[in-house]
């Protein structure tokens, strides 16, 4: 999740890590039960925090005119170990239009998607990890799962 939110993996690695630290810090104590929807919460925070250094990082960026775009994208990661070329092509197209959607997504339905798809949360687990309802959940959720099915076009049946 903090990889897809950043597009950078250093920075993802150090969400996690943080949130790692702040989890033993502050929570050792309460059953082990809790801490995946605290750590899970704990990401979530840790990755809007980032979202607003990166606010005003950029207006620096911008005001001195530098860029900083030594970012690894996921399409350079390595093979999964699919050897067929005709599968390989159809899974890079598929992987980096996942990817783009994924990142257009408002942050709230890149976060709700993520826990739900990729974490196996359920609803309630979900509103608990974010401190939202489970109503909102569900409408960003459905939002996410509709644009990326737009974004991904003939892939999303694959």
């Amino acid at each position: 999740m903090a990889y897809i939110a950043t597009g950078h993996q250093e920075e993802a690695l150090d969400i996690v890590q943080d949130a790692m630290l702040t989890l033993v810090k502050r929570y050792a104590e309460r059953d082990p039960a809790e801490w995946g929807p605290l750590f899970t919460r704990i990401v979530q925070n840790r990755i809007r925090d980032w979202y607003r250094r990166e606010k005003v990082r950029n207006k620096w960026r911008v005001w001195f005119g530098k860029e900083d775009d030594d970012r690894q994208d996921i399409e350079n990661l390595p093979d999964g170990g699919n050897n067929d070329p005709l599968k390989q092509i159809a899974n890079a197209g598929m992987t980096e239009e996942l990817e783009h959607g994924l990142r257009a997504l408002p942050l709230r339905q890149q976060q709700v998607f993520l826990l739900r798809v990729w974490d196996g949360l359920d609803v309630a687990e979900t509103a608990k990890a974010l401190g939202i309802s489970a109503g909102s959940v569900k409408t960003h959720y459905s939002r996410a799962v509709h644009r990326l099915r737009e974004v991904l076009g003939d892939y999303h049946h694959e």
